[in-house]
């Protein structure tokens, strides 16, 4: 019984894995992770979100209503629920740094051009040094999250611990993805903010990689407890 909400794609799946206390006496360690199949009775899709961006994807609610999941459906073992999670969250979390780095690095070609094309006073608007400067450092801003990101992800691939680099990475990139965007719409003036250009749709998707996968204070939680163990 419960409810779950912000599940991405949550009314488009056929198969779930969720999570739920099997132990109550144990705290964290009474969490065990289960397959959920579609159709299960008392297993519902509720309220599906209207979101600010990315709106390609589909997010809703999961209602639970006295629901019976086969004992078979169990993912390894009872009370491993927390530890799988955490493992998940992690990978998830490069791949959204994944997500923000490709955004900022499509507002920033989205600017790039327009300045190419603009012409005020006479001129490109790149030829405007304080706009040239900004774009310089939104350019190194995007490779130095770059390198943060491969990081992880080479951290992941070799089976090293990868974690802390993860949490590093998705700060790294939604920040910038957040930056990049909100300096292009500014950069393409009135323009940035019409649908046609762009970017206005680029900042409303880079929002949502800096709160899901754990938010970027989280991050700063898990890399601040490193530091200090």
């Amino acid at each position: 019984n419960g409810t779950k909400c912000f599940i991405t794609n949550g009314p488009l799946s056929e198969t779930f894995l969720v999570f739920g206390i099997t132990d109550k006496s144990k705290g964290p360690k009474g969490l065990s992770a289960f397959i959920v199949e579609k159709g299960y009775p008392g297993f519902s899709i509720g309220k599906i979100e209207d979101k600010c961006g990315i709106k390609a994807a589909q997010v809703s609610e999961l209602v639970f209503e006295n629901c019976k999941v086969p004992a078979e459906n169990l993912v390894s073992e009872e009370g491993k629920g927390l530890k799988i999670a955490l493992s998940t969250l992690d990978g998830g979390r490069i791949g959204v740094a994944a997500q923000g780095l490709g955004i900022a690095e499509g507002a920033f070609e989205r600017a790039k051009q327009y300045m190419k094309e603009r012409i005020q006073f006479g001129k490109p608007l790149f030829k405007q040094q304080y706009l040239a400067f900004k774009m310089a450092e939104l350019d190194l801003e995007i490779e130095q999250a770059k390198y943060v990101l491969y990081k992880a992800a080479i951290d992941k691939q070799e089976g090293r611990p990868y974690g802390l680099s993860a949490a590093k990475a998705k700060i790294a990139c939604t920040d910038a993805a957040m930056h990049v965007t909100t300096e292009a719409v500014q950069m393409l003036g009135g323009n940035g903010y019409m649908k046609e250009f762009e970017v206005e749709r680029m900042l409303r998707d880079a929002k949502i990689t800096q709160i899901y996968e754990g938010t970027n204070e989280i991050q700063k939680l898990i890399i601040s407890g490193q530091l200090f163990r």
